[in-house]
């Protein structure tokens, strides 16, 4: 068996439910023969995103053949988020355990993840920064005081995150009722779950990759590609592509059906484009990024014409808090 090795990235309290689904995700993971580390993001400092467009202009840039160099987030010197993304693309896979707030994950979770459109995996494989793919897999967990229904974007707003991550999600567990630390000591399930999902990534890992799938709950969500359990009436793409249903997460367009073998609602993929969108294709992932280019180059083109609109709101000023320290 080949050297592997996995890492778990918790966002939940020191010495938490989260930590120590993540600890007995990565013994099973040890006992199999792998390399494993933990990082709980209390100890980073981790910036948030500035929307300030350096890492797509300068993608831009180089697509058009205007830039040579990549240089990557402006950010990446002034805190540690270059390191944890460096490191974790050493790992095979990765194990992500996040708690939830107000149906979603935690905001110190999502501050690491939205910095990672810098490092986007289909640009840095296009330009040559990144020789070769690692098809890292994943493995995700949501940890709330409360049932499905106060958790309910919590695992597909985790997932929605592992796009731009380039990471294949091959399992996912919600663990419930953990209010306060050491629940997940009272219910007998949860720590074999854990345990599951760390046997689960050591499977994927030693699956050939153009093999690998879905290794949970084959029943979960609604849509067969991803297991998301969101779905909406599609509305037209940038490029006019629509589809009458549409997974909010994955992208996968189809129609409305039901699942044979629990009966239940299910997303029946188009067979012919139905995929032509999902997001885990580095190919069809790319297509966003022509569509931040194409609505970059329309406004530019459009610029000189709202130049006085766009003084007029930015002299604009209003009271606001202010605070003295």
């Amino acid at each position: 068996m080949a050297k592997f090795k996995v890492m778990a990235v918790c966002a939940g309290r020191k010495g938490g439910n989260g930590e120590a689904l993540a600890k007995e995700a990565l013994c099973a993971v040890e006992e199999a023969g792998g390399e494993v580390e933990l990082l709980n993001l209390f100890d980073y400092n981790i910036l948030p995103c500035t929307g300030c467009e350096g890492c797509t202009m300068q993608m831009g840039k180089m697509a058009a053949g205007l830039q040579k160099e990549y240089h990557g987030c402006i950010l990446k010197d002034k805190d540690d988020t270059d390191a944890i993304i460096t490191e974790m693309h050493t790992c095979q896979g990765i194990i992500f355990v996040v708690p939830t707030y107000d149906l979603t994950p935690s905001s110190l979770y999502t501050r690491l993840a939205q910095r990672f459109l810098a490092y986007e995996l289909s640009f840095l494989l296009a330009i040559g920064a990144v020789k070769e793919n690692p098809h890292t897999v994943a493995g995700l967990i949501s940890v709330g005081g409360s049932m499905h229904d106060w958790q309910s974007l919590a695992l597909e707003s985790l997932q929605a995150t592992m796009f731009t991550q380039s990471l294949q999600v091959v399992d996912r567990y919600m663990a419930t009722r953990d209010g306060r630390p050491g629940n997940t000591f009272v219910y007998a399930d949860q720590l074999p779950r854990a345990r599951k999902m760390g046997e689960n990534i050591v499977k994927a890992i030693n699956t050939p990759v153009e093999e690998r799938g879905w290794l949970g709950d084959p029943n979960d969500g609604v849509c067969p590609n991803c297991h998301s359990s969101l779905v909406y009436p599609g509305d037209k793409h940038w490029d006019g592509i629509e589809f009458p249903w549409e997974c909010a997460v994955c992208g996968a367009g189809g129609t409305l059906g039901t699942n044979p073998e629990t009966g239940r609602p299910m997303l029946v993929i188009d067979p012919k484009n139905g995929l032509i969108r999902d997001r885990n294709n580095d190919k069809a992932r790319a297509e966003h990024l022509n569509e931040i280019n194409k609505t970059r180059d329309e406004f530019f083109a459009q610029q000189d014409q709202i130049k006085d609109q766009m003084k007029k709101y930015r002299d604009m000023k209003f009271p606001t808090l202010e605070i003295k320290r």
